[in-house]
Formats: C-alpha cells, structure tokens, sequence
C-alpha cells in the first residue's frame, strides 16, 4: 500500500531470527539431550513456518483478477495472516501454558541451565534485530499516529502480524530468561513454570488481539481511516465536482477499490460529463496508485 512499510522486509528478518533462534536451540538439544530443549526448537521452525505462510499469502495475493474473483486474490493474505494468528494461539500460547502447567504439578530442577540461558540471550539479540526492522517499516505506514492507533486502523494483516509475533516473541524471551535467573539464585523451579504460564499468558493475548484486527479485515474493511480522509479531500478539491455526496472504499490487500458519488460541474452534455469523471479518475489513480478499481456514480440526468 501506498506510504506503508514494506512488509517482506519485515517478514524475512522474522524469518531468519526465527530459523537462527531454532538453530541454537537445536545445538542445545544436540549437547544437553534436553527433550525440553528439543521441543523448543520444534516451536522455533513452527514459528519459521508462520512466515512461510506469511509469503504465501502475499504471493498469492499478487495474482490478477479472474471470471470468478474479478477485483483480484488480494484478500487472500487476509486468510492466511489470519491463520498465522490461529496458530499462534494454538501452537504458541495453548503449548506454552500446558507446559507451564505441568511444570507447576511437576516440578523439575532446572539442568545445565546455562544452555537455557546462552540461548535465551541470542534470542534476545536476533529477535531485537527482527523487532527493530519491523519498527522501522511500522514507522512508515504509521505517520504521527501511536503504535496502538496503527496497529488499530492498519490495513497490513501481514505487517501487523509480524509486529505482533515479534512484540510477543521478545517478550516473552525476556521472561524466559528472568524465569531462568530467578530459578538458579533461589533454587525454586516453581519461577521456571510461573515463567512458562506467563509466556503462554502473553501470547495468547496478543494473538487475539491480532486475529480481531485481521478477521474485520477478512470480512471487509474500507482503507484506514487517514488514507479516506486523504481520498475525500483530493475529491472534493477538484474542479470538475461540485460536490461529492459520498465516498465508500474497500480495502482488497494491498489494492483499493473506490466507489463515488457526486455532483459534476458539467450539466449539458452526456460526453462532457464523461470526460470530467474519466479526468477525475486518472487524477485519483495517480494520486493514489494503491487503487486499482474505481466507479463513479454522477449524480446528474442529462436533459431529455
């Protein structure tokens, strides 16, 4: 879209944090035999496949309308960023939480802990870096707005995915690791589930809070609320509309389709009144390249 990030870019630095976070866990594993570990790593590459779906999504997306999807497959990253976030709650939060419960009912000493430790750390570090270029495609799109506001009014399932996953990954890295300290100086396992329990906690919050903004994009959301402003004020500044009744948007992807109502200054010839809204139209679409498909509605019957 238009004065968005760039969410690929985003996408492949969650990517390789991802798979590097999952190597080094594997590496763990390989010289602890911690089973635990082994798990971790398998959760890793899980969370390296949600960015495979991610590039699924916006591939297929960029396929051109059909007979039997006219205004294009842009939608289609709706779906699959919505998945994302299924998966996230699922694979991520419910795991994590049936994890931290078994922990609490079972408690276990905490073995070679500075495995868990030196791994926990490079996760930090490799998902901070993640974090940082996904921020800085956010600040993009983003404006004067807040964080909150954006991730409220974006139209970017998949940048606000990754910002989503990325926010709760380093989280929760960050309480693993407090977890882990907290378990070594008092001896008490029981910081290692509470640990656990709130990682799960966290991301099944977030999760929610992204699949609620990607399921009203999935079922039809006009552009965000800035891009309409924008729309409105181009419409109305033009010389060839008296005055514009009404301006409804829907965002398919990164593509827009707009649809306008109004009132033109030509008020004597079918073909005058033509060229002022085929004007027009090339002026939006230059003005705004994220649309794709505009109608315009005259309001205005030509004398008999």
């Amino acid at each position: 879209m238009a004065g968005g990030g760039d969410s690929t870019r985003a996408i492949l630095f969650a990517l390789g944090a991802n798979f590097a976070i999952a190597v080094a866990k594997g590496v763990a594993a390989f010289f602890t035999g911690s089973s635990a570990m082994l798990a971790e790593t398998v959760h890793s590459l899980a969370d390296c496949g949600n960015q495979g779906l991610l590039i699924l999504g916006l591939k297929q997306a960029k396929r051109p309308p059909s007979p039997d999807y006219p205004l294009g497959y842009g939608k289609a990253i709706y779906f699959w960023s919505f998945l994302v976030a299924v998966m996230l709650f699922t694979v991520g939060g419910m795991f994590s939480l049936y994890e931290g419960i078994h922990k609490l009912q079972h408690p276990e000493p905490l073995k070679q802990w500075w495995w868990a430790a030196g791994v926990l750390v490079f996760g930090i570090v490799a998902e901070a870096v993640s974090m940082r270029a996904c921020l800085q495609e956010v600040n993009k799109a983003r404006g004067q707005r807040s964080l909150w506001q954006w991730f409220r009014e974006s139209r970017q399932a998949e940048l606000v995915v990754i910002f989503g996953e990325d926010l709760a990954a380093l989280l929760g890295l960050v309480l693993a690791l407090g977890a882990v300290m907290m378990t070594v100086v008092t001896g008490n396992p029981i910081w290692d589930a509470i640990g656990t329990v709130s990682i799960g906690a966290l991301l099944i919050i977030v999760a929610v809070f992204v699949a609620i903004e990607v399921k009203a994009m999935l079922i039809g959301q006009s552009v965000d609320p800035l891009r309409q402003q924008q729309i409105r004020e181009f419409l109305d500044a033009r010389p060839e509309i008296g005055r514009v009744i009404s301006v409804i948007t829907l965002q398919l992807g990164n593509e827009v389709m707009v649809s306008v109502q109004a009132q033109m200054r030509e008020e004597h010839s079918v073909s005058g009144l033509t060229e002022q809204i085929n004007t027009v139209e090339r002026a939006m679409k230059q003005a705004f390249p994220e649309v794709r498909w505009s109608f315009f509605e005259p309001d205005y019957k030509p004398a008999a």
